[in-house]
């Protein structure tokens, strides 16, 4: 009885003794991770808010409104966030998933005015942010449904873009026709 309770002491004084134990690298690597892509959502996705209104937005939308310029700028503030997450040892499965959200958005950013109007509404950088939020607080593996997402959105953006090029050779082809070279 008194060894047992010697013990029960000595094991009570090393708890005392030791600091409390710090966090491994890999929680504080999330932790870094998760708190940059919460500031890059904020800059790019919910910076200000429209007057009277609950409706936010960032610097995406913004900065989309440059021809040319803005939807690679914004392109590629979300991908250097990416390659980040791709360094941390994220998923690749969420990898995979917040990469799609990145070429959705500059996909349909690139039409001018609507892309702006969708970039306003659909915030890739904030839902990676989310994606990310939901790995860090409980980190799975992948499932099929993941898989079936991502299936599905390569399926979608394959035949937009298959579309888009039919339609750009249509219009190449009427263009050419109209000023006379297609006879050549």
């Amino acid at each position: 009885m008194q060894s047992r309770t010697r013990k029960r002491q000595a094991e009570v004084a090393e708890w005392e003794v030791l600091p409390p134990e710090e966090p491994s690298r890999s929680q504080r690597t999330r932790a870094s991770l998760e708190s940059r892509f919460r500031w890059l959502a904020l800059i790019m996705d919910d910076f200000l808010r429209v007057p009277g209104t609950k409706l936010r937005f960032g610097l995406d939308p913004i900065i989309g409104l440059l021809p040319g310029i803005g939807d690679v700028t914004s392109a590629i503030v979300s991908a250097v966030a990416f390659v980040h997450a791709a360094r941390s040892g994220v998923p690749k499965i969420l990898l995979a998933r917040m990469s799609l959200n990145i070429l959705i958005n500059e996909a349909v950013g690139i039409v001018p005015i609507v892309g702006d109007a969708f970039s306003f509404w659909f915030k890739s950088n904030a839902r990676n942010y989310e994606l990310l939020k939901k790995f860090s607080t409980a980190p799975r593996r992948s499932t099929a449904s993941d898989w079936a997402f991502v299936i599905f959105v390569l399926a979608v953006l394959l035949v937009i873009l298959a579309v888009s090029l039919a339609l750009s050779f249509w219009l190449l082809y009427r263009l050419a026709k109209l000023l006379g070279l297609g006879s050549m």
